[in-house]
């Protein structure tokens, strides 16, 4: 018997159909330890009670129930979506714009400035997050500073003591890391489409707000929509930014506190890991829920122009 598992394992293993299964195998391993697991684990939580010492008490649905009363968690999930909206439109118009202009003019430095307008992504946004907080946090901060010595009245100014002020500058970041990665995409998708289209729409009189808002526009739905789902994704996890600048609290009056942040100091600071897990079952539903809508309005925006 041994001998004959022995064989048949021998014929497996000359077998090269049978090597591309080894070859994959680390990938799923690695995702099933770090990613499949941690998240069947983040589920199960959500249903318990655990502060990380004492051994998890099922509570049912006790969490959930807490989630959807809970004031703090909807002010989170409202400044997440406004810090990304903010964020979300002029990032799109920015990158519609210099597309427009560096895919069909000619340009003289054409290739630096695509590189110097994806520069600020390849930096860090904690990094990016402390940069702004030297610039702008505190009477002694850079910006106070050189207002001082121009002697502009009022100086210094609590910049962080402003809600709008803060809230909106979290989004230019946002902006400002993120626009050169979009301008990139929406720039692959618009060298992809048929000059031929174009022209023959000029001979047919079209002027060229029309020929991007009938031609360009939905040519390069598939990109746009592709940019809207990652933006959802990625924005409604911001953290890096808002924690550098406010060191976690969120203030001034929570303006800046994101959901992400909510469940970090629920997990690492109240020590609540069961209520910080749904929580982040409650993120996952709400950036569901938004990615579908997204891909369901613009399908149709689509279909209607089509």
């Amino acid at each position: 018997m041994e001998k004959h598992v022995k064989r048949k394992y021998y014929r497996m293993l000359k077998n090269k159909n049978n090597w591309g299964y080894v070859f994959i195998a680390p990938f799923f391993i690695v995702f099933a330890v770090f990613g499949l697991y941690p998240i069947i684990s983040t589920f199960v939580l959500s249903f318990q009670k655990w502060d990380g010492i004492i051994p998890s008490e099922s509570v049912g649905f006790e969490n959930y129930r807490r989630l959807i009363t809970d004031k703090v968690f909807f002010l989170s999930m409202w400044n997440t979506f406004r810090i990304w909206i903010v964020n979300f439109i002029p990032q799109m118009l920015t990158a519609l714009f210099l597309s427009a202009i560096f895919t069909f003019n000619r340009l003289k430095g054409m290739k630096f400035f695509r590189a110097a307008f994806y520069l600020p992504n390849l930096i860090t946004a904690a990094s990016v997050g402390l940069l702004f907080s030297l610039l702008f946090n505190g009477d002694k901060s850079v910006v106070n500073t050189i207002l001082i010595q121009l002697g502009v009245n009022g100086a210094p100014f609590g910049f962080f003591n402003s809600t709008g002020f803060t809230s909106n500058i979290v989004s230019y970041i946002q902006w400002w890391m993120w626009f050169g990665y979009t301008t990139v995409i929406v720039m692959a998708g618009m060298s992809t489409i048929d000059t031929g289209l174009y022209e023959a729409a000029m001979v047919d009189g079209a002027t060229k707000l029309k020929m991007f808002t009938k031609i360009t526009l939905p040519l390069i739905r598939p990109s746009m929509i592709y940019l809207t789902i990652t933006s959802i994704i990625g924005g409604m996890q911001l953290f890096d930014v808002p924690v550098t600048l406010t060191g976690g609290s969120g203030d001034p009056l929570k303006s800046i506190l994101t959901t992400p942040m909510f469940l970090y100091n629920q997990a690492f600071k109240s020590h609540n890991f069961g209520y910080a897990s749904t929580i982040s079952v409650g993120l996952f539903l709400v950036i569901v829920a938004l990615s579908l809508i997204a891909f369901r309005f613009m399908r149709q925006k689509g279909g209607d122009n089509d």
